[in-house]
């Protein structure tokens, strides 16, 4: 059967199964489909399909699979690693069909949902509930927990409650031949025999399908104490953290660090009132949420009093108010506004061993100044569980590609022991550092498992590996 005889034939099957109004050709097909939230650039996709439950995905892979059809699976396609963007030729599947949230069981401290749900209705749901769901990041509104469970996402409160692997009790997935994989695990501990689910959490969508999820509740949020502090470098900032963990008995639920470059952007380029004058070498948001804020706030201050007596800071500002929170955190999220202001850009999203970090950050920022003189360069992240993000940029005049600046940030990322993806996954945009943070026998073993479930290649083929 020729290439164009079989396009056909899948489509009249897919049609067949889905109905014509959760299958989209051509022109038809979104413009929003066609990319995610990184500069990669795809195929032309043959179809979009939209199915509305677990046996509808798994007749479109028993479908593609026949038909040696490449599939991509969708999100919310706010990944920043070109993950989600077609293949030349594939089917599409948006997941967003598998939106329902089908239980909260407050008792055991878990939800069942639909890969398709936006993380926010999560978060909402579970705060109606008196519970929380603590995986936060900037997208809440539109990324999809599928997707967040596909790429591991981290976000601003791993530093207590780990990432969205340590959210996640069970899944159901569905593999490249169309079975489904049921792991619909409700119970902290099952330790019988090899946790599949594992295998599955941070795969982007190249080993199976994920179509449903039990997700980890924690205790109901009432609140948050939260400071804006001034440190005199990194080595301070460590020390702080550490004191931190110990006075509040682990109860920190976000440290976000600014250098000052990017303390310095986000007030010049949002317009925000500075809390803290932008004298200061490094900037940290420590926050701490508990169910009864009010009642944390002694504590919470006498660790900035103690932590000024040992001179760990230079200058602190405590949020009066839930309202002053939210404002400290909009200086920490107003990053947006800077990628916009200064496109284009290359936005890193990498990891260093803790005591690192600070030797890091100034070896990357002498390298591509002293490569690259004019280039302006922002340092911040979640670097209490050991996260910088960088934002080099705008880039035109200087690195067009942008290719000599990655060569340069990931190298010296190399020499420290760190990864080339923190949280954001690898994608298409990531493949060619993968090596530099994986060892050619891991790489070994990936591959191994990418034929033994997926042999024919057929999902999300080219991302990754």
């Amino acid at each position: 059967m020729n290439i164009e005889n079989s396009s056909v034939g899948l489509i009249t099957a897919l049609e067949r199964a889905l109905g014509s109004t959760n299958l989209k050709l051509g022109r038809d097909i979104p413009e929003v489909a066609l990319r995610d939230w990184s500069d990669e650039r795809g195929g032309t996709p043959m179809a979009l399909v939209t199915p509305r439950d677990t046996q509808a995905v798994a007749a479109v892979m028993r479908l593609c699979h026949a038909y040696d059809a490449p599939v991509v699976p969708q999100g919310g396609r706010s990944g920043l690693a070109g993950g989600a963007v077609p293949s030349e030729g594939a089917v599409l599947l948006s997941l967003s069909g598998l939106d329902q949230i089908e239980e909260i069981d407050a008792a055991s401290g878990l939800m069942v949902v639909g890969a398709g749900c936006i993380l926010q209705k999560i978060q909402e749901a579970a705060f109606e509930a008196g519970l929380s769901f603590p995986l936060d990041l900037g997208a809440r509104g539109t990324c999809q927990i599928g997707g967040n469970i596909a790429t591991n996402a981290g976000g601003n409160r791993v530093i207590r409650y780990g990432m969205t692997r340590d959210l996640v009790l069970g899944l159901e997935v569905v593999l490249a031949d169309g079975t489904i994989l049921p792991m619909m695990n409700r119970m902290p501990k099952n330790n019988a025999a090899l946790d599949l689910k594992h295998l599955f959490i941070g795969s982007e969508g190249t080993l199976g399908i994920i179509t449903r999820a039990v997700l980890k509740l924690h205790p109901g949020v009432g609140g948050a104490n939260a400071a804006l502090v001034a440190v005199a470098d990194f080595a301070a900032a460590a020390n702080l953290l550490r004191h931190a963990q110990r006075a509040l008995s682990g109860r920190v639920t976000a440290f976000e660090l600014m250098w000052n470059d990017y303390y310095r952007a986000v007030l010049s380029e949002t317009g925000h009132r500075a809390p803290i004058a932008p004298e200061h070498p490094v900037y940290a948001l420590i926050e701490m949420q508990g169910a009864d804020a009010d009642g944390d706030r002694p504590v919470f201050e006498a660790m900035l009093e103690a932590a000024f007596e040992a001179e760990l800071l230079a200058d602190a500002v405590i949020a009066q108010s839930q309202r002053e929170v939210e404002n400290f955190w909009s200086l920490r999220d107003g990053v947006a506004e800077i990628l916009s202001r200064r496109a284009p850009t290359i936005n890193f999203d990498v990891s260093v061993p803790l005591v690192r970090i600070g030797d890091c950050v100034d070896e990357i920022r002498a390298a591509l100044l002293s490569t690259y003189p004019g280039l302006k360069t922002i340092f911040f992240g979640h670097a209490g569980d050991s996260n910088i993000h960088l934002v080099a940029g705008p880039i035109d005049g200087v690195d067009p590609t942008g290719h000599g600046i990655e060569k340069t940030v990931y190298e010296i990322i190399r020499t420290y022991g760190g990864s080339v993806s923190a949280e954001h996954g690898i994608g298409l945009h990531k493949k060619p550092w993968l090596s530099y943070s994986r060892s050619e026998s891991e790489l070994a073993m990936l591959r191994q498992l990418k034929r033994n479930l997926d042999p024919k290649g057929i999902l999300n083929p080219g991302k990754v590996l």
